[in-house]
């Protein structure tokens, strides 16, 4: 495994393992990636087998322009031209109908393709260079904490990635948004562009963002359980009594919470922004404290807080 600042030299070695096979974990604007081209479906079960994923959990291709775009889905419904119009390259998954030449493996066995245009230097500077689209999840084990640094995938990863490609932090901090189109447009993930801003390009969505416990989800983020630390982690509406406090850390957008083992604040300003982009650096950074639990208090579901509430949600469920 190697760590590689991502440079044009070590961005031209990850293409070459990526044409030869590889599996390489690269920066997103929203999380790191685990990409393997994805017209080869033996390199795509390779992301499956180092992430531990289920095969019934479906990936998102990542294409560079229109062309690539048309490599991989052979339809574009009006709504989904205009939201690509819109917010490509960025940070919006669109869920289309696929060709043919994309792996079964890569969607689940389902006959739509999610399809996203990064906007992260990084990220396009691969995708040129390997000259094909990227099946690409967030870079860690199953259900785990999303990574948002090169160091975050070598702790979760290590030596089952063969390249790291470290471009930095990631600005965003959270996974993209994802909106299906048949028959009707339909949210399925909130993420890093906020429901209202899609709602003000098409209208209204349908939402089957709820939590998926049985049913084959139709996007990744479906899941009830998803994005957990291994210290477990809990929702709190009120904050519980100090004696309570003393093992535990505190997660919340303001200071005030004395008394825990430690303390993070997303956003001391109260800007949404702010917080997604530190939620999972955050989470990561308490997680590692070996501490019983870690309390979250409860955010406003608007805007973006609806996309960080939502993975708080899922990081809760037991």
């Amino acid at each position: 495994m190697s760590v590689l600042r991502a440079d044009a030299a070590a961005i031209a070695s990850a293409a070459a393992a990526l044409g030869a096979g590889a599996c390489v974990a690269f920066p997103t604007e929203t999380v790191y990636g685990l990409g393997a081209v994805a017209f080869d479906a033996r390199a795509v079960a390779k992301i499956f087998e180092i992430k531990a994923r289920p095969t019934f959990d479906p990936l998102i291709v990542h294409v560079l322009d229109a062309a690539m775009l048309a490599r991989v889905s052979r339809e574009i419904p009006p709504a989904a031209q205009r939201l690509a119009e819109r917010f490509w390259p960025g940070a919006l998954t669109l869920v289309l109908a696929k060709r043919s030449e994309i792996p079964g493996i890569v969607t689940a066995g389902l006959e739509s393709v999610a399809v996203r245009m990064p906007v992260h230097p990084v990220a396009r500077a691969l995708l040129a260079a390997v000259g094909a689209p990227l099946a690409a999840p967030s870079a860690n084990p199953f259900g785990r904490l999303s990574p948002t640094s090169a160091e975050h995938v070598r702790a979760q990863l290590g030596e089952r990635v063969e390249i790291i490609l470290d471009g930095g932090a990631t600005p965003l901090g959270i996974e993209s948004t994802i909106v299906a189109f048949d028959p009707v447009p339909t949210l399925l993930r909130h993420g890093a562009i906020a429901r209202e801003a899609i709602e003000a390009e098409i209208g209204a969505l349908l939402d089957a963002t709820g939590p998926n416990g049985a049913a084959a989800p139709q996007a990744p983020g479906q899941l009830l359980q998803h994005y957990a630390p291994r210290t477990p982690i809990r929702v709190v509406a009120e904050l519980p009594s100090r004696a309570q406090r003393q093992r535990a850390a505190y997660l919340g957008f303001s200071e005030g919470a004395e008394g825990y083992a430690a303390q993070r604040v997303l956003a001391p300003g109260g800007d949404e922004r702010e917080a997604a982009a530190h939620l999972f650096e955050y989470l990561h950074e308490l997680d590692a404290l070996g501490l019983e639990r870690i309390d979250a208090a409860r955010v406003p579901a608007h805007g973006l807080g609806a996309a960080i509430a939502d993975r708080l949600m899922r990081a809760s469920a037991r």
